[in-house]
């Protein structure tokens, strides 16, 4: 994966209802969901909901397959993936399986708490 497909998908996810939308996909998995379903549960209008898919199709975070009438949404796991691992790719110092190894998280990474102030991203 290159920085601009990373970006691009960042920029994607960057909404919290297309996050909400990524994150429900990858919940239920290769069965994916239709719009509908997926509106229900999020409690979000199908107009709006439409345009969120539409930005996370164009970022090729989901796919959609024609069933019928209705559209079936699934999450691009394999995105995903290369996306973690262009995360992780360089973490401590090259060896990214000591990062993703929880046991031995602490000997690569410190523990420093992060403060996030969400009030000033509002």
């Amino acid at each position: 994966m290159d920085k601009q497909i990373a970006t691009s998908v960042f920029e994607s996810l960057a909404s919290g209802i297309r996050l909400d939308v990524f994150r429900l996909l990858v919940k239920t998995g290769p069965e994916g969901l239709v719009a509908g379903e997926i509106s229900g549960l999020l409690s979000l209008p199908p107009t709006n909901l439409s345009f969120h898919l539409k930005a996370l199709s164009q970022a090729g975070l989901i796919s959609v397959e024609q069933q019928g009438r209705f559209q079936r949404y699934r999450a691009n796991m394999t995105l995903m993936r290369e996306l973690i691992a262009y995360l992780t790719d360089e973490c401590c110092n090259g060896q990214p399986e000591q990062c993703l190894d929880s046991e031995s998280q602490t000997a690569c990474c410190e523990a420093v708490p992060i403060a996030l102030n969400f009030d000033k991203l509002r």
